[in-house]
């Protein structure tokens, strides 16, 4: 018997289960709520506006007036007069101081040192006769030496050679060398303006291994 009711009794079992959630749904389970809590009023806090105030400063005092002192009035002064009748000779000669002498009696330019003049400098002999001076250095001939060293020096008035000085060498004894051998040197003097004056010049000194004399 039960066996052949089994789902009618199954389905009654789930019909009334569903109702029991439904009605239990439906129930409002909320507490109930005070109207007059809900229409309080909220109080209001009034923020009130921060005036910045500004610091004034204050105005220096006024300087402390001047005591007046008393000037002694019991000096007199003398009236002169001015004698404006002169008469000024336009033909008068005026005294001008002369002009400074050289006591040396030179112009400036006689110590002065010129790098470019009307008429260079030139070599007594030519560079070959000076090339023939020179003596090769022992130590450059055993290190196999060869250039050309670069001598600068002040040919004078009277052509001779002054200040000589290497600006490039080759090293091995052949600057020293170089620096004899100018020494030697004569020259024509240079001459500006049609005088002779100093110059600075340059000469080349060259040393190679098959012009080597015994």
């Amino acid at each position: 018997m039960l066996r052949k009711n089994y789902v009618i009794y199954l389905e009654l079992g789930l019909i009334t289960t569903l109702i029991i959630f439904l009605i239990a749904f439906k129930v409002d389970y909320r507490p109930a709520q005070n109207d007059e809590q809900l229409t309080e009023k909220q109080e209001t806090v009034k923020m009130e506006d921060i005036v910045q105030t500004k610091q004034e400063k204050e105005p220096p005092p006024p300087p402390r007036p001047q005591v007046p002192m008393e000037v002694p009035n019991d000096e007199v002064v003398e009236e002169g007069t001015i004698d404006i009748t002169a008469d000024l000779d336009m033909n008068q000669k005026l005294d001008i101081p002369e002009p400074p002498s050289n006591d040396d009696g030179k112009e400036d330019d006689d110590e002065q040192i010129f790098v470019i003049v009307e008429q260079q400098p030139e070599l007594v002999g030519g560079l070959a006769a000076l090339q023939q001076k020179i003596q090769y250095p022992e130590m450059a001939r055993k290190a196999g030496i060869e250039g050309r060293v670069y001598v600068q020096f002040i040919v004078n008035k009277q052509g001779e050679v002054e200040d000589p000085k290497v600006v490039r060498g080759i090293g091995g004894g052949c600057d020293k060398e170089a620096i004899r051998v100018i020494k030697q040197a004569q020259f024509k003097p240079g001459m500006q303006r049609g005088r002779p004056v100093k110059v600075r010049y340059s000469m080349p000194i060259v040393f190679k291994l098959t012009q080597v004399q015994s």
